[in-house]
C-alpha cells in the first residue's frame, strides 16, 4: 500500500435497499411491508401513510426500479465498476409475507439465493441488512411493530432463516439500517418505517420511543448471538445514521446543546457496542418515571450481542443552538435538523437542502472510532440530484463526482493519517432508486441511470453515468487516483 492508497482488502461497493430498487412488491408470495403503503412526495411535500392501498394513489416502491426482474443485468453493470462489494437488504415480507408465519416463502428465498449466486460468481461480496425500512405490514397493523415484544421474536425466527439459508454466501450482515433515525418523532415516517409504529395523541412519545427502542436493540442482540452461533466467522454490524453535530458558537451554552444531541445519534450503538444501556438514558427513564419494558435476563441478552463493527451513513452536518430563534418544522428533519439546528453559514447544500461538508465525514470518523474502538463502514453517502441524459446518451454528473471526491479525499486523511479502522465504503443508491424521503425518482444518487419517472413512466433502461467510469477507475487504483 502506497501512501496514497487504501489496502488490497479495502471494500468499495455501492448500497441499494430492497424496497426502493426492487419493485415487484406483491409477486412470488410476497406480503405487503410498512414502505407499500407510502405515497409519493417531493421536497418539503411529505409522504403520505394510508391505511390500506388506495386506488387513485400512486406508491413509486411498488415498482421502484424494477431489479427483482433486472438484476443480472445490473450486477453485470456493477461487476463493470469493479465493485469488491454490494449492499442490499432481504425484505422480511418477501420472506415471511405476514412475518409471523411459521414456515418462510421459498419463492422469496430462492430470488436472494440467485442474486447472492451472481454477485459471488463475480467476485462481488454481498453486505445484507436484515431490516431496512421493510416490516411486514401485518406486524404493524396487528401487532403494533415493535412496540410489541412478540414481534421481536418473528425478527429472530426471520434472522435465523436468513442466517441459516445464505451464511455461506454472505459473510457481511447489518441488523437494522439507520436504527436511530426515529429517536426524532416530529416525524412519524421515522417510527413508523422503522419500527412500524403510529404515535397516539394520548401517546407520552418519548416513553412510546424508548420502548421501541429496548424492544429492537433485544431483537439486534439476539440476531447477532444467533447469527454468531450458526456460523462464527460471519461479521454482522450495527448500522445508524450519522450526522456531525457543530456547536454554533463557542458559547458554552451552544456546546452543551451539541453534546446532547450527540446524545440521540449514540444511543442505539452505545447499546449494541458495549452491551448495556448508557448512564445518561438510565437517568432520563428514571427520572421521567417511564417503563420501557426491561425484562429479566435483558441484561445478559444485550451483553451476549455486541456487534462486530459498526456501519454508518454519513450525508450532512448540522450546526446548533442552544437558543435558536426558529424551530424547525418537521418536514427539515430530512435536512439533518434538530429543535436546535440553524443555518451553517461556511456550507453549501444540495437541491434539497442537505449541507455538503467532506471534512464533516473525517470528523464523524474520528468520533466514531474514538468513542468505539471498533472498525468502521461507510455504508451510505452520496449526493442527490436532478440528472437528465444528454443528447450523447450519458449523464455528465460533474456535481456528483466533485462530492463524492471530496468525501474519498476525508476518508482516506481519516484512515491515512488518523488511523481510523475503516472497511470500506459504498455510496448510496449505485443504481437511481425511489428516495426513502420524498417517494421520488428525480432525486438521483445512482452512478447508473434508471429511466424511471415520479408519474411511473419510462422505459427503466439503465444508462451509466460520467460517475460511473470515474468511480472505476478510483476503485481500480485503491482510491490513488480521484
Amino acid at each position: 500500500m502506497s501512501n496514497d492508497t487504501l489496502s488490497a482488502d479495502f471494500l468499495w461497493g455501492g448500497a441499494v435497499a430492497g424496497h426502493q430498487i426492487e419493485g415487484a412488491w406483491n409477486e412470488d408470495g410476497k406480503g405487503p411491508s410498512v414502505i407499500d403503503v407510502l405515497t409519493g412526495g417531493a421536497h418539503n411535500v411529505p409522504r403520505r401513510i394510508t391505511k390500506d392501498i388506495e386506488a387513485d394513489e400512486y406508491y413509486p416502491n411498488q415498482v421502484a426500479s424494477d431489479f427483482y426482474h433486472r438484476y443480472e443485468e445490473d450486477v453485470e453493470l456493477l461487476a463493470g465498476m469493479g465493485l469488491k462489494c454490494f449492499r442490499t437488504s432481504i425484505q422480511w415480507s418477501r420472506i415471511f409475507p405476514r412475518g409471523d408465519e411459521d414456515e418462510p416463502n421459498e419463492a422469496g428465498l430462492e430470488f436472494y439465493d440467485h442474486l447472492f449466486d451472481k454477485l459471488n460468481a463475480h467476485g462481488i461480496q454481498p453486505v445484507v441488512t436484515l431490516s431496512h425500512f421493510e416490516l411486514p405490514l401485518h406486524l404493524a397493523r396487528h401487532y403494533g411493530g415493535f412496540r410489541n415484544r412478540k414481534v421481536v421474536d418473528h425478527f429472530l425466527r426471520f434472522a435465523k432463516v436468513c442466517f441459516q439459508r445464505y451464511h455461506t454466501k454472505v459473510r457481511y450482515w447489518l441488523t437494522f439500517n439507520e436504527i436511530n433515525n426515529q429517536m426524532d418523532t416530529r416525524n412519524p415516517l421515522f417510527l413508523w418505517t422503522n419500527s412500524g409504529v403510529t404515535l397516539q395523541p394520548e401517546d407520552d412519545d418519548r416513553e412510546v420511543l424508548l420502548q421501541v427502542a429496548h424492544n429492537e436493540l433485544i431483537a439486534s442482540a439476539l440476531a447477532v448471538k444467533a447469527g454468531h452461533d450458526i456460523d462464527p466467522d460471519l461479521k454482522i454490524g450495527a448500522m445508524i445514521s450519522f450526522v456531525a453535530i457543530y456547536p454554533y458558537s463557542c458559547n458554552p451554552a451552544d456546546i452543551m446543546a451539541a453534546d446532547q444531541a450527540l446524545h440521540e445519534r449514540f444511543l442505539f450503538p452505545d447499546v449494541q457496542i458495549r452491551g448495556h444501556w448508557p448512564n445518561y438514558a438510565l437517568k432520563e427513564i428514571d427520572r421521567k418515571g417511564y417503563d420501557i419494558g426491561f425484562q429479566e435476563g435483558d441484561d445478559h441478552i444485550l451483553a451476549e450481542g455486541t456487534v462486530d463493527f459498526l456501519g454508518f451513513s454519513y450525508y450532512m452536518s448540522t450546526t446548533v443552538k442552544a437558543n435558536p430563534e426558529t424551530i424547525l418544522e418537521k418536514e427539515e428533519v430530512f435536512n439533518g435538523g434538530l429543535p436546535s439546528s440553524v443555518d451553517n453559514p461556511h456550507l453549501k447544500a444540495t437541491d434539497w437542502g442537505w449541507t455538503i461538508d467532506p471534512i464533516g465525514l473525517r470528523h464523524s470518523l474520528i468520533t466514531l472510532s474514538e468513542r468505539y474502538d471498533l472498525p468502521l463502514f461507510i455504508v451510505e453517502n452520496g449526493y442527490g440530484s436532478y440528472d437528465s441524459l444528454s443528447k450523447d446518451g450519458t449523464v455528465h454528473d460533474e456535481d456528483r463526482i466533485d462530492y463524492l471526491r471530496h468525501h474519498i479525499e476525508q476518508m482516506k486523511l481519516a484512515v491515512l493519517e488518523d488511523g481510523v479502522d475503516l472497511m470500506g465504503y459504498t455510496p448510496w443508491g449505485i443504481i437511481d432508486l425511489v428516495s426513502f424521503t420524498t417517494g421520488e425518482m428525480r432525486k438521483r444518487y445512482g452512478m447508473i441511470h434508471v429511466d424511471r419517472n415520479d408519474d411511473g413512466s419510462g422505459t427503466l433502461a439503465r444508462t451509466p453515468k460520467k460517475s460511473y467510469y470515474w468511480y472505476r477507475d478510483v476503485i481500480r487504483s485503491h482510491g490513488a487516483k480521484l
